[in-house]
């Protein structure tokens, strides 16, 4: 694999952002809405992955006061398995603990069981759960928490 570079997502990615969302999602975000995520919510934080200068995963958090809210970790099917989401997820857990986070959370998929392995690496633990969260086919999400 060529060199990875892991940067702060801009405006200038949502096109490629776009396109891995329809790749890994049954409900993808729109456009607009990553749009607005890259440009004016204030709350907001992407790091992108990017080889040879196209975007192959990313990661968005919210942080509010000490907590940072997961909203989505995305990786290219073609670009699985080589460590990306771990990269991802390391480094947004790195840059918003140095800007105050204590705590993340997130909801995945019940049947989600490489991110759920994926995410029980850093500390999460299962919490919760949202009973028919996603709308695709009424699927729970298990909350879960790094504290």
């Amino acid at each position: 694999m060529a060199e990875l570079i892991l940067r702060k997502g801009v405006p200038g990615d949502v096109d490629q952002m776009e396109l891995l969302e329809q790749q890994c999602f049954a409900v993808p975000w729109s456009r607009e809405s990553l749009a607005y995520e890259l440009s004016e919510n204030p709350l907001s934080l992407y790091i992108v992955a990017e080889v040879d200068s196209r975007v192959v995963g990313y990661v968005g958090v919210w942080s509010i006061v000490d907590e940072g809210h997961i909203t989505n970790v995305a990786v290219s099917p073609d670009f699985r398995r080589k460590h990306i989401g771990m990269a991802l997820i390391g480094t947004m857990i790195d840059v918003t603990g140095k800007q105050g986070v204590k705590a993340h959370t997130l909801e995945v998929r019940a049947s989600n069981a490489p991110a759920i392995g994926l995410y029980k690496k850093f500390g999460f633990a299962e919490e919760g759960l949202r009973k028919g969260y996603y709308e695709d086919n009424g699927e729970d999400a298990i909350i879960m928490w790094r504290r």
